[in-house]
Formats: C-alpha cells, sequence, structure tokens
C-alpha cells in the first residue's frame, strides 16, 4: 500500500480543540495539498475524532484515500472488556470504528499500544479474521518495542497470519528513541514508520519562546495537550530550538517544514503525521514533501540540539495493566 508523505492526524483537534466546521475545512485543505492518508483512533475524543473524520470524508471516492485507526485505549462504558487488545475488544471495537468512519473497511488497523494481559496469538489471529472478513486491509502497531516487534514477527511466521507492515512512534528532531532498536528490526521486516509528533506537539515551530508566556490556544494551554508539551517547555531547549531559524531560513523553509523534513530523510519513514487547528497549518506542512536536507543542515541540526535529543528506547512504553 502506498501513502502520501504526510498524514493528516486528527488527535486532540477533532471534536476537541477545534470545531467540526475547522476541522472539515483543515481536512478540505489537506485533500487539496495532495495528502491522501488520514490517521485517528477510536480513543481520540472518546470516539468523537472518529465520527468528525467519518463525516469530513463524506462524499470522497473510497480508493483515493487511506483511513487509518486504532484499538487499544478505553471508550465510553470503560468497563473490564473495553481496553486492550482481546479478540472481544478488537472485533467490537473494529465494528464501532467502521460505523463511524462511514465505511466498509479500513486501510490500516493498528494496535494502539502493546497487550501484556492477552496472548499475542489471540490478538493477532483475531487481526487475521478482520482481514479475512475485508474489514481490515492491513495491521500495523504504535509505540512498540523492539523485543515486542521481534516476537509477534515469529508468532505471525509459524501460525501463517498476515504481519504487520507499519509502525507509528513518536519521532521528531527531539525524541529519536526508534533509532537504536526499532527502526533497526522494522527495517529487517520491512516494516514502515508512519511517525507522529514530528514537530514536537509545536514546539519545533519555534512558537513557545523562552522566558515568556505560552501562547493562548496552543496545545501547550490546551486541557487535552498541555501534558504532552510540558517536558519541553524549558528555557534552555526553546533557546537552542529559536537557534534553528536561520538554519530553517537558509534552506527556504519555515521551521515547521523543517521539522518534517527531518523525519521524512529517515528512508524507512513512510509519512509523518500532522495535525492542525487551521486550514493553513496543514497547507504550509505539506509543502515539506519531497524536500532533501542536505548533510549541512543535518549536521547543524544536531549541533543544536544535542543536549535535548532523547534516544533511550525505555522511554517506550505501554501500560502494564488493563483495567481489572
Amino acid at each position: 500500500m502506498k501513502v502520501s508523505e504526510i498524514a493528516y492526524g486528527n488527535w486532540i483537534t477533532h471534536a476537541s480543540q477545534v470545531a467540526e466546521d475547522t476541522a472539515i475545512a483543515c481536512v478540505n485543505a489537506a485533500l487539496d495539498a495532495g495528502i491522501t492518508t488520514f490517521d485517528t483512533a477510536d480513543v481520540y475524543a472518546n470516539t468523537g475524532a472518529e465520527s468528525v473524520l467519518g463525516r469530513a470524508l463524506a462524499g470522497q471516492s473510497r480508493e483515493s484515500v487511506e483511513i487509518f485507526t486504532k484499538v487499544y485505549f478505553p471508550t465510553n462504558a470503560r468497563k473490564h472488556n473495553d481496553t486492550g487488545l482481546s479478540r472481544k475488544h478488537i472485533m467490537e471495537s473494529c465494528n464501532a470504528s467502521l460505523k463511524r468512519l462511514n465505511t466498509d473497511y479500513v486501510d490500516l488497523y493498528q494496535a494502539h499500544r502493546f497487550d501484556y494481559n492477552t496472548p499475542l496469538e489471540e490478538t493477532l489471529r483475531a487481526f487475521d479474521d478482520l482481514i479475512r472478513q475485508g474489514k481490515v486491509l492491513y495491521i500495523g502497531f504504535s509505540e512498540w518495542r523492539a523485543e515486542e516487534i521481534k516476537k509477534a514477527h515469529k508468532i505471525a511466521e509459524d501460525m501463517g497470519l498476515d504481519h504487520f507492515i507499519s509502525s507509528q512512534p513518536q519521532y521528531s528532531m527531539l525524541w529519536r528513541v526508534i533509532e537504536t532498536d526499532v527502526d533497526p528490526i522494522c527495517r529487517k521486516y520491512g516494516i514502515g514508520h508512519i511517525v507522529w509528533s514530528p514537530i514536537a506537539q509545536g514546539v519545533l515551530t519555534g512558537k513557545y519562546l523562552p522566558g515568556q508566556p505560552l501562547p493562548e490556544g496552543t496545545r501547550a494551554t490546551s486541557d487535552e495537550g498541555k501534558e504532552f508539551v510540558a517536558r519541553w517547555l524549558r528555557d534552555d531547549l526553546l533557546e537552542a530550538v529559536q537557534q534553528l531559524k536561520p538554519i530553517a531560513a537558509d534552506a527556504g523553509l519555515t521551521m515547521a517544514q523543517l521539522a518534517v523534513a527531518w523525519v521524512l530523510n529517515n528512508d524507512n519513514v513512510s509519512s509523518a503525521i500532522v495535525g492542525a487547528s487551521r486550514p493553513e497549518q496543514i497547507t504550509e506542512a505539506a509543502k515539506a514533501s519531497g524536500v532533501k536536507l542536505s548533510a549541512d543542515v543535518l549536521k547543524a541540526i544536531d549541533s543544536t540540539l544535542k543536549d535535548f535529543i532523547s534516544t533511550d528506547e525505555a522511554l517506550t512504553a505501554s501500560p502494564q495493566e488493563r483495567l481489572s
């Protein structure tokens, strides 16, 4: 399956941070920019994001877009079977997602985290059955560790089941934890990355200034997003990010475009997921597609951010326990 280099994601935005008319305008801007890949999850806005995306894509030729969603986290009733990767939860969640997305199938169904309480054999068989039923075309995972990927690959081989084709990790100039172990094993198995947060929750746009109040209306001031941004809101880190401005300008790019182009420089990154609260944001980010950064630019980025780069794979974590 082919995907667009820039994917549109609606985590935190649809049915949450932005009104539906704006969300639909953002989806239309993505389509106008040549984006065909749309990523969501049942847990986003507690199922609301899927519904908005389904309405936003209404009328589009189904064959012309790739719709991705995920399963793992609880939604709605939040009872004991409403989480994890058990057969029951996977089957029920997939059927509910298809209704909200107003489609007969999803192009990619992803295990949103690793489930330590369900045998992988059960999870992989359930995914495989969804593929046989025509409800899912391909399967992937998000935020799995190298040893978990290896185990799943061996079980799929032994049982003759469909393999994972994609990984959805967090990846950016600041967050490089996949590079040590996850990326090499994914390359070995032919698994491509569809990365999230390439702009580090907006930090790499340079809009958060050291020593200054947080801009109103940004992710750092929203109830839904502030916990994800907080780790990067240190003055020393923000000062280093400001030093990326001349690097971006010399390359003829905005800060956001530089950040997105950087993740796409990894040749095992198939697509970078970009969210937007305004249509112009997705239009700008889409221009990073096809941009090749020179070795000098990459070296300058590394030198500027060297004291703030996270590389420890142990930072990739899934919940250890499901709801009891």
